[in-house]
């Protein structure tokens, strides 16, 4: 599982030109389920994100995770981070996990951060999607699990 994190002070994705999730200051995540990934993977995942202190304190430090400002997430499937770049020009996704599969883990990955009390806007699983943000900082991880 690999997830790109930004903070942002605002995102949206729209899908054929509709709006299908917007926030404000919070974490835009793009959301890569890989062969092999199971609930206990995104489990973990669910819980990095949650405490991840990315948020600026009154001190100006990175010392608040999203929970500790009540933030929103914009979670976004993105199959193509599977790929890691070192071989070819063509990009191949073989280690992504086939769509029925992901579809269900990545639908688990938005329950579990609802569990956490926070509020979760979504694209569609699979939809071309346009997504627009405004980067906070710019503050950018990438994660694997």
């Amino acid at each position: 599982m690999k997830v790109v994190v930004q903070r942002v002070a605002q995102a949206k994705v729209e899908i054929d030109n509709e709006v299908s999730g917007s926030i404000n200051k919070g974490l835009l995540l793009y959301v890569c389920l890989e062969v092999g990934d199971t609930k206990d993977t995104v489990i973990t995942c669910v819980e990095k994100l949650s405490k991840l202190r990315i948020f600026e304190d009154d001190q100006g430090r990175m010392n608040k995770s999203v929970l500790d400002i009540e933030g929103q997430i914009l979670s976004v499937s993105q199959f193509t981070l599977s790929w890691n770049g070192k071989k070819g020009h063509r990009p191949s996704f073989d280690a992504s996990m086939p769509p029925k599969e992901a579809c269900e883990l990545y639908e688990f990955f938005n329950e579990s951060m609802r569990d956490k009390d926070l509020e979760v806007q979504t694209g569609r699983f699979g939809a071309d999607m346009k997504v627009g943000s405004v980067n906070d900082g710019p503050v950018t991880f990438h994660l694997s699990f």
